[in-house]
């Protein structure tokens, strides 16, 4: 292969590999590289063209007064910070960068504004100060290390964040005053390879709730104690592993609230005194589900909680005195996110997704009781390209029996299924498998799949298979180390599925995945290309000991927990086992692989190896690069011919 990095815009050139020639080309402005990727025809940009400019608007927080609110759209290539002043009002545009906006907070008492933002999708944000009046800029950190997870103290002198200042690798938490950002100091230093970041500060700003996050399923509550410098473990750490997330301080009864798993399946809402080990009392014990997120107002008078019912959100409100809680039933059927009280504590922000909206803010009215409420008012209303979303397939959940078995019943996994409204079978199938592993699939919008129903006329299959999050922790665990292969056996039985389906086509099935769900494709790749058409990669994990090997230092230690330590012997051996890398000759599908040149978690290795395997072994594979993403794309220009080689690619080996 030739260095591809100097090649000119829209330029066609041929490079050689070991058995054939392979064509390259470039597009915007170099950065986007593709190997045997061809020309996009002019009819597949024009069908995708509405499917591509459709934008969404989520809830970032109130300004000081609590009358206005700041969200997050995209008007240019990148998500930016804007204002709008009251329901369905004009968007105000406060940044105009060329990197997209990671987290946003707010100063109390105060509209300055803190983000942070990286470059190229290296995920190394940095923390910046903003005057939303001016729009002057001031970043506050070293432009070098991994920042994130600020939270201001409540007087709005100081903040808390993570970063990876002292080393480059061990995720710390520091403390500064934004006003003079060079007398920053840190205050916990990690003592391992996981991830510490602080949640709140008390109400006299010399404690800190602190998250230890040492995988999906062991988290531990810590508070640190600013003036001697020391912190203890409140919650989690024991033999009994738990989930364990600190929300707030309890400012009237000396505890703090948290979400736990400990005692049982599901994350529940539970208030525990401040002592180590201490019993914590469980609020939400009758809803048999994940507690997913809250928030508490300022007055710590009232607060919110979201639970994830099978895949679709539910939101309470809580009065935290008493410890009642009472659904919201005003709210649309979909996805809440971002929830945060205004400042007076009379209203609650928050983000909807529906699969026939995408996300948008909503401000909900609140009554003088804790638990009382009003209107939910709708404060930005999306554009989707000029698409009719009222006729979006809406998914059906299914589950299907995979192949070991619960109380001698075989094993259910759910799935989402979309179909195009009207269309007759039998369809083309594409499965699309989410990453993590421990994500979960939801019935959210996505213009996305609606664009493979409407111009390809396929189905849409996305499941849950077993390592996903929101079906208990016992779920969670089923494919933990040595049973990594069991998730994809779970493919396997929706192929089985698919095939007593009278209007799905299981001889046109394809496999797509990113991240984790990358690895998923590729395995699937391995063990099922007798039953499958295509395959698309997307930053997928092509072999676990290389990977674990070269992700960047500060997230090493996180990974080994989830897929095993590559320094073991009897796991290496197990990990190069079951890589797909190293059964690429049983691989007999045509691929597609997408990677970004920055992405910090599955280096851009993964994908090279991974092609440079299959072309030697005489597979046809189209590759894409993007030199200025990370981790997936988000900018619009490199996503948009990304989705058009994707439909191609679909086209030509999948529906034809």
């Amino acid at each position: 292969m030739i260095n591809i990095r100097t090649g000119f815009l829209g330029l066609l050139f041929v490079a050689t590999s070991a058995f054939a020639e392979v064509e390259v080309r470039t597009a915007n402005n170099g950065n986007l590289v593709m190997e045997d990727v061809p020309e996009i025809p002019a009819d597949i940009v024009d069908a995708l063209n509405r499917y591509q400019n459709v934008r969404s608007a989520g809830f970032r927080g109130f300004t000081a007064d609590g009358d206005s609110i700041y969200i997050s759209t995209r008007f240019g290539d990148v998500s930016q910070i804007h204002r709008v002043e009251m329901p369905m009002g004009a968007r105000r545009q406060l940044t105009y960068d060329r990197e997209p906006i990671g987290g946003l907070t707010r100063r109390p008492g105060s509209d300055q504004l803190l983000f942070t933002r990286d470059a190229g999708g290296s995920e190394f944000a940095q923390i910046f100060s903003l005057d939303p009046e001016t729009g002057t800029q001031v970043m506050l950190t070293d432009g070098e290390s991994r920042n994130g997870a600020v939270s201001w103290d409540r007087d709005g002198r100081r903040i808390a964040y993570q970063s990876t200042a002292r080393n480059g690798a061990s995720n710390d938490i520091w403390l500064m005053d934004p006003a003079s950002p060079d007398e920053k100091k840190v205050v916990l230093e990690s003592p391992d390879g996981t991830w510490w970041g602080p949640s709140e500060f008390s109400a006299s700003g010399s404690k800190i709730l602190v998250t230890n996050y040492v995988s999906a399923a062991d988290s531990r509550v810590h508070v640190l104690d600013l003036d001697t410098g020391t912190h203890e473990m409140m919650a989690g750490g024991d033999d009994a592993v738990s989930v364990n997330f600190p929300m707030a301080f309890d400012d009237e009864n000396d505890g703090f609230w948290l979400i736990t798993d400990r005692g049982s399946e599901f994350r529940q809402l539970a208030w525990q005194p401040m002592a180590p080990g201490a019993e914590a009392e469980i609020i939400t014990a009758d809803i048999p589900w994940d507690v997913t997120g809250g928030a508490i107002s300022d007055d710590r008078k009232r607060a919110a909680f979201v639970t994830n019912e099978n895949g679709r959100s539910a939101l309470y409100l809580f009065n935290p005195r008493n410890r009642q809680y009472k659904k919201v039933d005003s709210i649309p059927t979909g996805l809440i996110g971002s929830l945060e009280f205004s400042p007076k504590g009379d209203k609650l922000g928050l983000t909807i997704n529906t699969s026939r909206s995408p996300s948008d803010s909503f401000v909900l009215d609140l009554g003088r009781s804790p638990l009382s409420f009003g209107k939910l008012v709708r404060w930005t209303a999306s554009e989707v390209g000029g698409l009719d979303t009222s006729r979006f397939a809406t998914p059906e959940l299914i589950e299907y029996p995979t192949f070991d078995e619960v109380d001698g019943e075989p094993r259910k996994i759910p799935a989402w299924v979309y179909k195009p409204i009207g269309a007759e079978g039998p369809l083309p199938v594409v499965i699309s498998i989410h990453g993590g592993p421990e994500g979960q699939s939801r019935p959210g919008f996505s213009s996305t799949y609606q664009m493979w129903m409407d111009t390809l006329g396929v189905a849409v299959v996305v499941p849950n298979v077993r390592g996903s999050s929101g079906y208990g922790k016992t779920f969670l665990s089923l494919d933990n180390g040595f049973k990594r292969e069991d998730s994809v056996m779970d493919i396997g039985a929706l192929l089985d599925w698919i095939a007593t389906q009278p209007d799905l086509d299981s001889d046109r099935v394809a496999v797509f995945g990113g991240s984790y769900g990358g690895y998923m494709v590729l395995a699937s790749a391995v063990h099922f290309s007798d039953r499958l058409s295509a395959a698309v990669d997307i930053v997928g994990i092509s072999n676990f000991v290389t990977f674990l090997e070269n992700t960047q230092d500060y997230r090493r230690d996180l990974r080994r927990v989830e897929y095993g330590d590559e320094r073991d012997h009897e796991m290496r051996a197990h990990l190069e086992k079951i890589s797909p890398l190293n059964n690429v000759e049983k691989m007999n599908i045509p691929m597609f692989v997408v990677q970004g040149e920055n992405d910090p978690r599955v280096p851009v290795t993964e994908a090279t190896q991974m092609v440079k395997a299959l072309r030697d072994n005489e597979r046809t594979v189209w590759y894409m690069n993007a030199l200025n993403e990370g981790h997936g794309y988000r900018k619009k220009e490199n996503r948009d011919i990304y989705q058009q080689a994707t439909v191609l690619f679909f086209r030509e080996h999948l529906v034809n």
